[in-house]
Parts: C-alpha cells; structure tokens; sequence
C-alpha cells in the first residue's frame, strides 16, 4: 500500500501472513521486561506485533526507504517510545544488549549474522529466526546426514537449535524463489571451554572434503604449510619460557617436551601420527561428532599443533 518497491537482490521480502507472524511472537514467549533485537523489520509487520508486548525493541535496518515507513507506522503512537531503529549494516556494527533476538532476516547475511549472534555477550536467552529452509535445515542436521556440515557442528557446538515450523513463500511479498523454515537457537551458558577460533580451524580443513577420511584431508600441501607454521610458531615461544624458568631457577629440571626442531622434521608425518594415536585416521567429518572433535583437536594440541 506505501508503494515501495522492495529490493528482493537485498533479501527484502516481507512477511504479511499475521497468523505466521503471531505464531513466531508465540513461540518466541516475550516477557513485558524484554529487550528484543530485529534485523531486517521491513514495514514492521513484525515490529509493530512485538511493541505491544515487550519493554523495547531494538531494529536495525539498512534501508532509509524502509525506516521512514516503519518510523510512519508507530508515529502519534503510545509504541513510538519503546522502539529504537539502529540504520546500517548490522554485520559491521556492535549488538546493544537484548534478551532475545525475533527476525525475518535477509537470507544472505544468515551464516554471519548466527555466529556474531553465538560469539555476542552478554549471553541473550534465545533467537527466533526465519532461514532458507535448506540453510535452517543445515543448522539442526545430525552426523552422518546429507546436510551435515560444518555449519551444523560450529552452531551446535555453541548453542541448542530446533526446528520449529516451515513457511511456504507466499506467506512474503514479494514471495521469495525458496521454501523458509523458523528456528529457535539457545546459546550454551555458560559455553564449552574451548577456543572458537582453533576449533572452527580445525572443523574447516576437516570439512572442505566432508567425505574424504582426515588422513586424505590433512595431506593437502596448504595444510600442511599452515600447521608447519604453527608449530614452529609454537615450539619457538614454548621455548622462550623454558629459557625464562630456566634463567630464574637453573638448579630446577623444567620439562621441555618442545625442544628444537630436528633439521629432517616433517609437519606431515607428525599430523598422521596424531591421526593414527587417536584413532581419527581413517574417519570421515560427515559422520563425527563435538566429542569426536574435541579429542581430535585435544590430541593435536597436545603435541604442539595449533590451528589458529
């Protein structure tokens, strides 16, 4: 009715069914205390619906066009004050804190926008999401599934996702070219004791041939470049502090398990040897596990060989 020609390149497709809207507000179960954060809230279908419930809510929006109807929309309203509009891209911007995140979001900005939402703090209660189906799908998918990836073990490993209900296009305007999915995702509090950045290393050479065996995916020569770099990295600072101890306290032994590198040292078979020590060496990433990664970044990190 406002005229607005929406930019569907830019994932603008908006959600017009109410009965799916209130249907994602319910299963989102906001508090009158709550602070919701939205990407993407279009003409504020879904904004408006929240205003009435919640104490604020929080829209980042990247089009002006769509910020003036959405501020049209509550304006002369008793909701205008409980809503603030942050414009620009909100995968360059810091989150404010909220409670829980509920959106429709623009469909190419999915994969980035879950993981700045995962790695936030503080910690929210939980996230209501439209996705691609396909892209939803690939976020709750088990070991051993068509779909599993490393999407699905990086989410999982931070969070509890669910599946909550399918949405057929033409619940959008315009519709879009793909079936969408609603998901709802639960941040771990507090998260698994692990270092993201090693373990989204290693998941990714593990994954780039999810169907190879590990011994096959750590043979590639720019693997085997990185982690060699890595290790020499290591074994060079792992060094410095024995010196250091040694200088303070030469009468005490100090276990150096990294000593210098030998002159016909091999990266690629010190990786098989932890290959074959854990029992991963013949193992495929489509059909392992957080537990089968957490030992096998374990029994890496045990003999100096880190990923990030």
């Amino acid at each position: 009715s406002s005229g607005i020609l929406f930019n569907t390149g830019a994932g603008q497709h908006i959600l017009k069914n109410p009965l799916v809207v209130n249907s994602i507000i319910e299963k989102a179960a906001l508090r009158r205390t709550d602070v919701i954060l939205e990407v993407g809230p279009g003409t504020g279908n879904l904004t408006v619906k929240m205003l009435e419930k919640v104490k604020k809510v929080i829209a980042c929006e990247i089009d002006p066009r769509l910020v003036g109807e959405l501020q049209k929309r509550v304006q002369g309203t008793c909701l205008a004050n409980k809503l603030e509009i942050k414009v620009g891209d909100v995968l360059k911007t810091e989150l404010p804190f909220f409670d829980a995140c509920v959106a429709n979001l623009p469909y190419q900005i999915s994969s980035p926008f879950v993981f700045k939402l995962l790695l936030h703090r503080p910690f929210f209660r939980c996230a209501i999401l439209m996705f691609q189906r396909e892209f939803a799908l690939r976020l709750v998918a088990k070991p051993g599934t068509k779909l599993y990836c490393r999407l699905s073990i990086n989410t999982q490993l931070l969070a509890r996702v669910d599946h909550l209900m399918k949405v057929g296009k033409n619940n959008f305007r315009p519709p879009p070219k793909v079936e969408s999915s609603v998901v709802r995702i639960e941040p771990k509090n507090p998260p698994p004791p692990i270092n993201f950045q090693e373990w989204d290393g290693l998941v990714r050479i593990a994954f780039v041939r999810k169907n190879k065996t590990l011994s096959a995916a750590f043979k590639s020569n720019a693997v085997e470049q990185l982690l060699d770099h890595n290790y020499r990295i290591h074994c060079s600072l792992h060094n410095t502090v024995s010196s250091f101890f040694n200088i303070l306290n030469p009468v005490s032994v100090y276990c150096d398990l990294h000593s210098e590198i030998p002159e016909n040292f091999k990266i690629a078979e010190k990786i098989q040897t932890v290959l074959k020590n854990t029992g991963y060496s013949d193992k495929r990433a489509r059909s392992m596990d957080i537990d089968d990664f957490i030992r096998l970044l374990h029994g890496f990190n045990s003999e100096g060989i880190h990923f990030s």
